[in-house]
Parts: C-alpha cells; structure tokens; sequence
C-alpha cells in the first residue's frame, strides 16, 4: 500500500512538470532530433527506419512508457530530406499522449563550405484520459489508509489538436548545429476556458562535431550539447559519444531548472544496415528528494533501407550515436 501510494503522488508531481514543460522529453536524443528540429530531416542521406523505447522510474511500478517510430531519407526529387513519425507517451494508465506528424527539410549551399538546411513540421497532437483508477490526493486517507470519495473530478474527454514547427541547421566542415521552435499554433488541449493547456512555444538549441583520431581515424569522438526552453522549463546538455566501426560508448551530462543533474550512459552495435543501441540515466543530484535513483532505460533499433551517393548528390553529417 505505501508503494501504491508513491506511485499516486509521483504522479502527481509529474503531472504539473509535464505542464510546466508542456510534455514528456528524453533530453539530449539523436535518435529522435527530427522530432524536436526538422531541419535535420534526412541529413544523415540514408533512409533510416527507427524504433525505440523508454521505460521512466524503472523499478517503481509507475508505469511510465514511451514508444516511438519515426522514418525520415534524402529524396534527390525533393532536394531535400522527408520523413514522418508517431510518438506515444503512456503516463500512469491515465495520461496518454498521441504524437505523429510530417516534416520536409530543403537543402542549400550557401558558400564554400556552409550547408544550410531549412525545415517545417506539420503534426497532430492528441491527449487522451483513462480515470476509471485515478487516485486523487484527497482521496487518500493518510491514518487509515483507506480510499475515500474525492471532491474533485477530472475530465475524461481527450482531444486532438494540430502543430507547427520550424527550424534550421547549419554545417561546416566537421561541426554542425541547429535550432528549432515548435508548437508554433500553440494548441490548446484543454476541453474548457477555464483552465488553459496551451503548449507554448519551445525553443531547442543543438550543435555537434565529428573530429577524427589517429592517422587512419579508425576512432572517431563526437562532442554535443544542447539547451531546451519553454514555459518556465529549462534543460541543458553536453557530452560525446566515442566510436569505431562496429562499437560506440557514450556520456551524457544533463541539468534542469528544477535543480536535478542526471549523468547518462550508454552504447551502440553498428552492423552495417542495423544499429542496437540502450541507454541508462541515473540522477546524481536531485532537487526533489522523491526523485528516484534510476530515471530511465532507453533501447531501440535503426535500419538503414536505402543509400544516397553522398559525396554527388548532397552534404550529409553523421549524427553521434546518442
């Protein structure tokens, strides 16, 4: 009963940072970047199919999930990358929210060495209620444990609003970098006046490098960081990925206005078509004492279902495996 009871009041702390951050994020994830900026649509040249999975607060039965699919290629008819994804955040069996949309990147040479890739995203967005086993605080009797009447009630009625979002990405040489700003309508997802569930503008900031070691570059290290903002939410990051041809390792330093740092570690499988990758966040340095040690396990796969002539046709990057 005590575990049962944490569960209900972690939800309900993650509830007002969803609305303060406006939705659940992973932070710095490359593996979901044209989600966040669409201007790194199809950058990478090849048609990569992604699939991947995070479980939040493993360990605790809180049952927070988020499964993602996502496709995005260079198309040479386009001179551009185009893709598509969906995206399910599953909060508590109460939660759940239905992500998928569309997004087109346009490819430029704007001098010598600079390559500049411009983006626009068109999504749905759908917030759905399950609160047939919703728990309410005032329901909770703390002495006698028992389950009473709440005062309070929550709206069941989901609902489907539609998104905008832009952004840009800059490449020279080895070093490259973005920002984008989505929720661009800012939607509405709350079902009255009463009470507004607008989701504010968010502005994410990016850059990474590729630099080679050795004389042969055999191994290949990969610094990024980021910086996510909106609506009185703010997250930062920085690390590197460390990469040969088969193997990579990554570390992940990541800090939020709410005070926690959380230390991310993880690897990747190259073989060649398919790439395996899990990720594990621990937080180090916690602002809320009831934030759990472990914060998420993230795995997934990517496919790679098409080739592009790099070299002929477009300036393509390499993303860390992060």
């Amino acid at each position: 009963m005590i575990k049962y009871h944490r569960g209900v009041i972690l939800l309900c702390m993650i509830i007002p940072l969803n609305a303060l951050g406006q939705e659940a994020g992973s932070g710095l994830d490359y593996q979901a970047t044209m989600i966040g900026n669409p201007a790194v649509t199809g950058s990478e040249g090849n048609g990569i199919l992604r699939l991947s999975y995070l479980n939040f607060y493993p360990g605790n039965n809180y049952d927070l999930h988020n499964v993602r699919l996502s496709y995005d290629g260079y198309f040479p008819a386009l001179h551009g990358g185009a893709g598509f994804y969906l995206s399910d955040n599953y909060l508590g069996g109460i939660v759940n929210d239905l992500k998928g949309g569309f997004s087109y990147s346009y490819f430029l040479q704007a001098g010598k060495n600079l390559f500049i890739s411009a983006g626009l995203s068109a999504s749905f967005y759908h917030r759905g209620y399950n609160t047939g086993g919703a728990i309410l605080p005032d329901m909770i009797d703390p002495l006698g444990g028992a389950f009473l009447p709440s005062g309070e009630s929550i709206a069941s009625k989901g609902k489907t609003v539609l998104d905008l979002g832009t952004g840009f990405l800059f490449m020279t040489g080895k070093i490259y970098g973005g920002f984008a700003v989505t929720h661009l309508a800012e939607p509405d997802l709350s079902e009255t006046d009463i009470a507004s569930e607008k989701l504010e503008r968010k502005l994410l900031l990016h850059v990474a490098a590729d630099i080679g070691l050795g004389k042969e570059e055999k191994l290949r290290i990969f610094p990024a960081g980021n910086l996510e903002f909106g609506n009185g939410f703010l997250s930062a990051g920085a690390g590197a990925s460390i990469e040969s041809k088969y193997l990579s390792v990554n570390s992940i330093l990541l800090y939020d206005n709410f005070r926690n740092f959380d230390l991310q570690t993880g690897f990747s499988i190259n073989a060649g078509s398919l790439l395996v990758f899990y990720n594990y966040r621990f937080n180090i340095v916690s602002g809320n004492s009831m934030l759990p040690f472990s914060i998420l396990h993230h795995t997934g796969i990517a496919f790679r279902l098409n080739n592009v002539d790099k070299r002929k046709t477009v300036k393509t990057i390499n993303f860390p495996k992060l």
